[in-house]
């Protein structure tokens, strides 16, 4: 088991107040949310439709801004890291989104739903299932993506969208240091409802903190 630093200790407290007040704020909890189930095909079925109805409808892809007075809005902001490990070695872990699981408090597994090569990158449809306790009870939030890892720039995008309507559009570059390390940046847009964007941003960014973290003592560590 990896344990985070203090600061990191820190940052997954505030992490789960802030999703809890995410949850209420938005009152989806009832309504959108499930019970955590056990893992079993069907259930990974129902993932799969529900991502295809979420790139259809939402189109989670389309990095166009929200459009003035649509009452949604825009944010930005990045994260650095330096890990001590060659480029190669920390952008293969990194990139594959199934060492994410444990990274942090919340994500429990990924399902896959298609994965190919096109044009030289290739692309991973997914959904990350999280698993956020409120209240004494367990709410299941589903995260569906389509990651694009382009290995011969050392550098990934992926497109992301949640209930309650949160998408965001990340771009990770890695770039060699003359020490042999390695460092790697997060750029992350994050686009939601005005009433809930400093919330979602809070959140996101501590989310990807923690994971940042956990990936980077996991790759030190020689476990990935």
């Amino acid at each position: 088991m990896h344990l985070l630093s203090p600061l990191g200790v820190h940052v997954k407290k505030h992490l789960r107040l802030l999703a809890a007040q995410l949850f209420a704020a938005a009152l989806v909890i009832t309504v959108f949310s499930s019970p955590a189930s056990a893992d079993t095909p069907a259930g990974d079925t129902q993932l799969a439709a529900e991502w295809q109805t979420a790139w259809d409808t939402q189109k989670f892809y389309d990095t166009t801004p929200p459009a003035a007075g649509s009452g949604r809005s825009r944010a930005q902001s990045s994260i650095s890291i330096t890990i001590n490990a060659s480029a190669k070695k920390v952008f293969a872990a990194y990139s594959n989104i199934n060492n994410h699981v444990g990274m942090h408090s919340f994500l429990k597994r990924v399902v896959t739903h298609k994965d190919w090569f096109k044009n030289g990158k290739r692309h991973i449809n997914f959904t990350a299932v999280e698993e956020i306790p409120y209240e004494g009870a367990i709410v299941t939030s589903n995260t569906h993506a389509q990651q694009r890892i382009n290995a011969d720039a050392l550098c990934y995008e992926t497109d992301t969208w949640s209930l309650p309507g949160v998408v965001t559009h990340q771009k990770i570059v890695f770039t060699k240091l003359t020490s042999g390390k390695t460092e790697v940046t997060e750029y992350l847009t994050f686009d939601a409802d005005t009433s809930l964007i400093d919330f979602v941003v809070a959140n996101g960014v501590a989310s990807h903190e923690v994971t940042q973290a956990g990936l980077k003592q996991a790759i030190e560590s020689g476990s990935i």
